[in-house]
């Protein structure tokens, strides 16, 4: 049989969510899964330099695709945090339910513990990059580790809801994964209730006011 050329990254991503599917494992090695699909070993090492490398990214491109099809609406720009963040939950979960099957397979071993699922680790590195660029508004410290340590706990706290999210729709079983919707705009909307630091700034509003009138009077 004549070898595939000009494979491309999605290829060998299909061939390797087809295998693991339709085996429930791992090939066992670059070459016997470069044969079985009918291209050279060498066109798999131009993306990856393992099947964990190849893991990782399977769940980046699953976040880069929501991006992609986000910012392919004119009304998502105009959005605010808010319903910026609920239009990305939403269709990453579209995603992740069109790819079912291999997100359980990946998964299914450490759902209850996905915080610290190593294949997930290029995924929490895009999201936190994405939540940091959305200017969820903090405290105005004006001190920069300060600051930095606001947008590092943001990070973290966002992470651990997108686990939250992940460990219900696994375990949703729902017609549509209905549930799962409700879940997400409930969570999102309680967070960013909790978020709004309007009524704090009042209150540090009117405690600087207090102290620059203590000391006009003094």
């Amino acid at each position: 049989m004549a070898k595939k050329k000009n494979i491309l990254e999605q290829d060998i991503i299909s061939y390797f969510m087809d295998y693991v599917l339709a085996h429930d494992k791992k090939p066992a090695s670059v070459y016997h899964f470069a044969k079985t699909n009918g291209f050279d070993e060498a066109a798999f090492y131009n993306f990856y330099g393992s099947f964990e490398a190849l893991e990782k990214n399977i769940f980046k491109v699953f976040f880069e695709n929501t991006l992609i099809a986000l910012e392919a609406s004119e009304s998502y720009e105009t959005f605010d945090a808010r319903n910026k963040l609920l239009s990305f939950y939403f269709t990453f979960f579209e995603n992740l339910t069109a790819n079912r099957s291999y997100v359980v397979y990946a998964l299914n071993t450490q759902k209850n513990n996905l915080k610290g699922v190593l294949v997930l680790s290029e995924l929490k590195k895009s999201f936190n990059k994405y939540i940091s660029n959305l200017d969820i508004e903090t405290l105005d410290i004006k001190q920069e580790h300060i600051e930095r340590i606001q947008i590092k706990a943001l990070q973290e706290s966002a992470w651990i809801q997108l686990m939250m999210t992940l460990k219900f729709w696994l375990d949703d079983t729902s017609a549509g994964f209905e549930k799962t919707d409700i879940f997400i705009e409930k969570s999102v909307n309680t967070s960013f209730d909790i978020l709004n630091i309007a009524p704090l700034k009042s209150v540090i509003d009117f405690g600087k006011f207090l102290f620059k009138e203590k000391m006009h009077m003094n």
